[in-house]
């Protein structure tokens, strides 16, 4: 972990939550994208983000220094989507159906969508550790030691789990598919 994010995790900790602000800028994206994926719903993915960085604004005295934030933050964003998945009611609100922010936004979830779906087939035969692996690795762009931290294994067992994963996926995905899949 840099210095400047020690020292400003240190600064919040002492109760200069301003200094946050900091935090969410550099992780805002990546927490969102790792949540967009996981749910296929944009504002779930808006909701439980920003739930992410309450939780962990909330919590953040909470955190040692001396371990990954990254790692940190991403447990809070998975078991906030754990939380959200065991408690999702099957009702949905007619107001989110119908309300379309712009023509763009709608095309571009849709292409996302469609994408999402199709390699999710391919996801969807692999075991959960194996699918999250992958997914943090090459969407979410993770170190083997931030994968790790998060799922509470060892690097060597993370870069064996993915390794064996992706020659699986490359056997089984079409070719123009699995590109996808790696440049998304």
């Amino acid at each position: 972990m840099d210095k400047e994010l020690i020292s400003i995790i240190e600064n919040c900790q002492k109760g200069r939550a301003e200094k946050f602000a900091y935090i969410y800028d550099a992780f805002i994206e990546k927490i969102y994208k790792f949540i967009y994926y996981k749910t296929g719903h944009r504002e779930t993915a808006e909701d439980l983000t920003s739930q992410t960085f309450f939780k962990a604004l909330e919590k953040i005295d909470t955190f040692k220094i001396h371990d990954n934030f990254s790692a940190w933050l991403y447990r809070i964003a998975r078991n906030l989507v754990i939380d959200y998945y065991r408690t999702k009611k099957n009702n949905n609100d007619i107001d989110d159906v119908w309300d379309l922010s712009s023509k763009e936004d709608l095309e571009l979830d849709i292409d996302n969508k469609n994408k999402i779906l199709e390699i999710k087939k391919y996801l969807q035969n692999l075991k959960v550790e194996q699918r999250e692996i992958v997914i943090m690795r090459v969407w979410e762009g993770l170190t083997y030691k931030e994968i790790a931290d998060i799922l509470g294994k060892n690097v060597g067992g993370v870069k064996m789990i993915f390794s064996r994963t992706i020659s699986k996926l490359r056997k089984e995905m079409p070719l123009a598919l699995f590109i996808a899949f790696l440049i998304n």
